[in-house]
């Protein structure tokens, strides 16, 4: 019984999806299965090419400053473009930026080309969520996402396992493989994933969504912000907390250890979490979540063994978990049909621009005050993030319907939601 249960409900998780979703989830996936270079950037810029710590930092940096500013770009592409075309231009440059860069050898080559790398391969998030609200009826959206959520920590969980011996034989080798899996999801988009960016009637071919919408919707721009505040909590997870062991005197295995909890948790239980949440007040959804971040990571303050670190890493999970798909929903929502690209750009930037501001606070209040002020900051901000999405969707507008595309291929999504 228990066997046919199970199996009865990951048929309903997956199932009422249309194809055209699988095809771009499939491409998330092999994206995420060789997403190798972020893993060991670090190690083959100190130990193979023997750069200090400083000038990794600083390519780290450049990196993530090429994500901020395609953030906005890769939205604003995927509406005056399409979502196909833009991923098809982000996808094919990440390979080429990729494998540049493993055959780079000038410092300063090396900090331009990673600058370029971290531009191309965020440029696609814009448009692959835009196409996943384009193609996927609003009732199934969050499970969409979740699912997609899924599978990009799937494939992070390989590919930073299989990055570790795969840098013990060759570093370029790496390079060179993220460049080919990265390259095979441009040719399934090319061969599988059809455009679905929504067609214009005549009565709204002056409703144009510019950016500067988007940046004066104060409500929406208010999710952005509550949204920033949380990554800057889940940052802390890959920033402050790997800082905080070393100097309690854990190794860097230990740190692997404790933070190898939250991909093995979201791989087991993202899609039957999901299936509890998924029809459940979202309002709740991310009071909740906000607050259970702050205080997984507050609770690190009293951890003094990498057991009791492993438990904190559960609960901020399970937070995870719960926040990124009701988000991302959230977004959808709160998203004009034809300013969906500009208004995920936008939404990505918050997450972009945690990646840049995280580290520098975490060193600074460690240094400072030492750890238990960060974490107790963590709290403190988790709090207040759950406060602000408590009081911002009080009242939240209905979701717009599915609308009919240039190329017609979401038409089977269409006919399911009984608009064809």
């Amino acid at each position: 019984m228990p066997v046919a249960r199970l199996r009865r409900a990951a048929r309903e998780s997956v199932s009422g999806l249309p194809r055209e979703f699988w095809w771009l989830w499939t491409s998330t996936l092999v994206n995420r299965l060789g997403a190798f270079v972020a893993t060991f950037m670090a190690l083959y810029l100190t130990l193979d090419r023997g750069y200090s710590a400083s000038y990794a930092g600083l390519v780290a940096s450049l990196h993530g400053l090429g994500g901020v500013v395609s953030s906005l770009g890769g939205g604003v592409m995927a509406d005056r473009l399409g979502r196909r075309p833009t991923m098809l231009v982000a996808q094919s440059a990440t390979a080429a930026s990729v494998a540049l860069l493993g055959f780079v050898h000038d410092p300063v080559a090396i900090a331009g080309v990673a600058f370029l790398v971290g531009l191309s391969a965020n440029a696609s998030r814009p448009a692959v969520q835009a196409m996943m609200a384009d193609i996927v009826r609003p009732e199934d959206r969050v499970r969409a996402f979740s699912l997609n959520y899924w599978a990009i920590n799937l494939g992070f969980a390989v590919s930073s396992m299989a990055a570790g011996f795969i840098a013990e034989f060759s570093y370029l080798a790496g390079f060179l493989i993220e460049a080919g899996m990265t390259a095979v999801c441009a040719l399934v988009v090319f061969l599988k994933v059809p455009e679905s960016r929504p067609v214009r009637g005549e009565r709204d071919q002056g409703d144009g969504v510019g950016l500067g919408t988007v940046l004066r919707d104060g409500r929406y721009m208010a999710v952005v912000g509550l949204s920033f505040l949380v990554a800057l909590v889940f940052q802390q997870g890959s920033v402050g907390l790997p800082v905080a062991m070393g100097r309690a005197g854990f190794s860097p295995a230990d740190y692997g250890l404790a933070v190898a909890v939250n991909g093995l948790l979201i791989v087991v239980l993202q899609i039957p979490v999901t299936r509890f949440i998924e029809h459940r007040d979202p309002r709740t959804l991310l009071v909740v979540s906000s607050v259970l971040a702050g205080y997984g990571f507050g609770l690190t303050a009293f951890a003094g063994s990498v057991g009791v670190f492993a438990l904190t890493v559960c609960v901020w999970t399970l937070a995870e978990i719960v926040n990124a798909p009701t988000q991302t929903g959230l977004v959808v929502r709160l998203s004009p049909v034809h300013g969906r690209g500009r208004y995920q750009g936008v939404y990505s930037l918050s997450w972009s621009l945690a990646a840049l501001v995280a580290p520098l606070i975490s060193g600074a209040v460690i240094d400072r005050f030492g750890a238990r002020w960060l974490w107790a900051m963590c709290a403190a901000v988790g709090t207040v993030a759950g406060l602000g999405y408590g009081v911002l969707m009080r009242r939240l507008p209905r979701e717009e319907s599915i609308v009919p595309t240039r190329e017609g291929p979401v038409r089977a999504a269409a006919e399911a939601s009984g608009q064809v």
